[in-house]
Parts: structure tokens; C-alpha cells; sequence
């Protein structure tokens, strides 16, 4: 629960006001795992709360280690269905990669989690579980919002995540260590903006929009020259970035005219772009190019003035590379 929304539960447990911040600093920041260990509440208010509520913390099902040092967890929803979230070491940085839905409705053709269609959207005590629930949730330096789902798509419990992330009377996280991808749902961007200063990350892929829609149906309600007509007004030469991930397939995505027409759809944008090798998933019909074009891509772009990078791929062989976050046990509940 946000502040405000502690406060709703104290006022109508008729406890103080100033109780719900209380409460806010036994969950996010000393990270009680019981109700009864908020021992600066009163007995009664303890015993009150413990009938109604509960914390929620809910362990992850399963551990899969990757021999680069990445770990994917498997987490079983309260509606009964399964998420997957990723956590990256690298040095002195780490990362947790969070789902916020089970299973996807954007249907975009290269991403595993696309097949599954949408469960459920996650509530925001579900988003927070993740971080709060793997073994290295003390080391986290940064979170990304790239797992399972369309984050957009799910706005008020994300929006209301990232509150208790970033809020003083939360976890007081700095935005600059938060990044949320979206595959462009135009009429929640706005929004998304104006409330928070995290950074952002675009999943472009393809700047033609025919070509575009046919890999990611969201164009066809949301075009990717609206997206970037809203990004124009917004200041991103501070401290907040968008960058715009890039996944690419041979033949499909990486011609001289792609980039031309990068170049063209992200003028009078700061932003950088991330070159993603396609990852291979069953029945797929696209290929990632080899290394000597992926750096040949990356390097037109940067000479063309956009600050471009390969991204380095982690834990495909747990499958917890971007696009491949799926779950297996979805496919043996159904059997």
C-alpha cells in the first residue's frame, strides 16, 4: 500500500493519522516480515490489523542460475498463475529485472511471454514481493520494469510501486536507479511522464510503421511517431534518459534504410539507442545477424549522432534473456 492508502486503513481502524507512516517505515524500510513485529503500535492496533491483513510476502517457487551469474525466480500469483523476474550481477551493480503482468496481451511475434496472452495484471504488493523476496533484495542497485507484461498497461499498480519505491516514507530509491519499457501505449505515456522522473525505455524494433505492426500489434492503436511526438516535448538532458531498445533480426530490421529512418523518426530526441541480439524461440521464423553486422548497425548509427550500444545478453541459457520470461509450469498446469 501507498501512504495515502495507510492511512485509509488507519482512519477507518480509527488509529492516528500519523500511525500509517508507522507502519510504512515497518514495511519498506526495517522490512518486518509479521504484523506483531510493528512494536511501536499498540497491542490493540497489532491485533486490529493482523484480522484484516496481511503482508503478503510470498517466497519464489523456484531459482534458476545461469552460468553468466544471472538468477531467474519463479513466483505463483495469487490468482494461481506463474511470473518470472531476473536478477543481473554485474560488479558492483544489481539489477532486478520485475514482471508486471502475468502472461501479455501486446502479442508482439519475437517475445515468449507474448504467447501466453494475459492472465492477470499484478497488484503492486506483487511487483514489490519480487524485490522484497529473492535472497539478494539487500544488494539491488537498480530495477528495471522489462519482465512479463506491458507496464503501461497496468499503470495504477505500477505507478503505485514506484511510489514505495522512490517515496521518503518508502524504500526513498533515487528514479535514476528505475527504468521502466513500454512498448508504446501512447494514451498512459503522458501520465507515466508527468508522475514520475524515472528513466524510460521505448521498444521500437522497427521504425516503419507497416513494418512495425506486423512484428507488434500495439502500432496499429498506438504508432510509433506518436510516441515519439510526445517524447519531443519532454526534457530528457537532465538526469532522467530514454533510450529505445532495438531488438535485431536479420533481413528484417537492419538495412540502410532502417537506419535512415531511425535517424529520421528520433530527430530532436536525446536518447540512445540499445542493439539487442534477437533471441531465438521455438517456431520462430527470425534470426539474430552475426557480431560483424550487429557492430556495423551500431556504428552507422553512432556516426549518424545517436549514442548507440549493444547490449550484452544475460542468462539465455535459462532462458531469462529479453523476450524469453515464460514459464514452463503455465504449459503443465494446462497438460
Amino acid at each position: 500500500m501507498t501512504l495515502a492508502q495507510l492511512q485509509e486503513v488507519c482512519q477507518q481502524q480509527n488509529l492516528p493519522r500519523f500511525t500509517a507512516k508507522q507502519i510504512a517505515r515497518w514495511l519498506y524500510v526495517k522490512r518486518v516480515s509479521d504484523i506483531e513485529q510493528m512494536t511501536d503500535l499498540s497491542k490493540a492496533a497489532r491485533q486490529a490489523l493482523s484480522e484484516q491483513y496481511e503482508l503478503g510476502l510470498e517466497s519464489p517457487l523456484r531459482e534458476s542460475i545461469s552460468v553468466d551469474g544471472t538468477k531467474k525466480y519463479l513466483f505463483r500469483t495469487h490468482q494461481g498463475h506463474f511470473i518470472e523476474s531476473a536478477y543481473i550481477p554485474d560488479g558492483e551493480r544489481a539489477t532486478l529485472c520485475v514482471s508486471s503482468q502475468a502472461g501479455c496481451r501486446m502479442g508482439c511475434r519475437f517475445c515468449a511471454t507474448a504467447r501466453q496472452g494475459l492472465q492477470h495484471s499484478l497488484t503492486a504488493g506483487e511487483i514489490i514481493n519480487q524485490i522484497f523476496s529473492i535472497p539478494d533484495s539487500e544488494r539491488l542497485t537498480n530495477l528495471v520494469f522489462m519482465g512479463m507484461g506491458e507496464p503501461l498497461d497496468n499503470i495504477e499498480n505500477v505507478l503505485n510501486a514506484i511510489e514505495i519505491l522512490t517515496a521518503p516514507w518508502g524504500m526513498a530509491w533515487s528514479p535514476t536507479r528505475i527504468t521502466l519499457s513500454t512498448a508504446g501505449v501512447a494514451k498512459e505515456l503522458e501520465r507515466f511522464l508527468n508522475s514520475t522522473k524515472v528513466h524510460l525505455a521505448v521498444s521500437l524494433h522497427n521504425p516503419f510503421p507497416e513494418e512495425r505492426k506486423e512484428i507488434m500489434p500495439i502500432e496499429k492503436a498506438y504508432s510509433i511517431r506518436e510516441v515519439a511526438d510526445i517524447l519531443r516535448r519532454y526534457d530528457f538532458t537532465g538526469q532522467r534518459r530514454v533510450s529505445f531498445e532495438y531488438i535485431v533480426m536479420e533481413g528484417l530490421n537492419d538495412s540502410p534504410a532502417h537506419i535512415k529512418e531511425l535517424c529520421r523518426l528520433l530527430d530532436g530526441i536525446k536518447c540512445r539507442i540499445n542493439l539487442i541480439r534477437f533471441h531465438k524461440i521455438p517456431d520462430s521464423p527470425y534470426f539474430s545477424p552475426c557480431d560483424e553486422k550487429m557492430i556495423r548497425f551500431r556504428d552507422t548509427l553512432t556516426a549518424k549522432g545517436i549514442q548507440t550500444t549493444i547490449r550484452a545478453s544475460r542468462g539465455e541459457d535459462i532462458q531469462a534473456a529479453c523476450g524469453l520470461l515464460s514459464t514452463a509450469e503455465k504449459s503443465k498446469k494446462q497438460e
